[in-house]
């Protein structure tokens, strides 16, 4: 009996005048979104808080090594790092790592020497950031910066390097703008 009347009243809208048309067509289309509205807060998924799933963890892959020296050349000390040269992976940079270990850290490689900023959204661990010039001259260094802050870190210079590394890296090993760093690739 229903579909009856419908085809009826859809028969009478389609011989009828053109603001009938368009009235039809806005109640098909508000139906319809609406359905869809309705099945996607419905389809919700359950969270299961008895089996906490593990996300996959970003293994740190080493790429080359990277040497911090004073400003007379003499070594402070060495890491291992990953190489990011692509645009994309340096604006993945170390985002989402969970840890780090001490001797280890991200190298960034830029095409050319210019002023650059960089950020920690999305970065999960307080890193120091070291910006560094084509002639591998540490200019500025960020220490213990904030995990997920979307502020601005500049450079000031251009660089052609930055290297990432753990918090409280650079106090540690008593590395300060004005040194070096020398670095090879694997």
């Amino acid at each position: 009996m229903l579909k009856k009347n419908f085809s009826c009243i859809v028969n009478k809208i389609k011989n009828g005048p053109m603001n009938a048309r368009i009235a039809l067509y806005f109640i098909f289309s508000l139906l319809f979104f609406t359905s869809v509205v309705c099945k996607r807060e419905n389809d919700t998924p359950e969270v299961d808080t008895t089996k906490k799933k593990e996300t996959p963890t970003i293994r740190f892959k080493k790429q080359g090594e990277v040497y911090f020296q004073d400003k007379d050349k003499n070594l402070l000390k060495g890491i291992d790092v990953e190489i990011a040269e692509t645009d994309d992976s340096r604006h993945r940079g170390l985002m989402f790592r969970e840890k780090m270990e001490e001797n280890q850290g991200m190298l960034f490689i830029f095409g050319r020497e210019e002023p650059e900023s960089f950020y920690m959204k999305n970065t999960l661990i307080p890193l120091d950031i070291i910006f560094i010039t084509a002639k591998r001259e540490i200019v500025k260094i960020y220490k213990n910066t904030t995990p997920l802050s979307e502020k601005d870190l500049p450079s000031f210079k251009p660089i052609l390097f930055v290297v990432e590394v753990n918090g409280g890296f650079t106090d540690k090993y008593n590395i300060k703008e004005g040194d070096f760093i020398e670095w090879r690739r694997n």
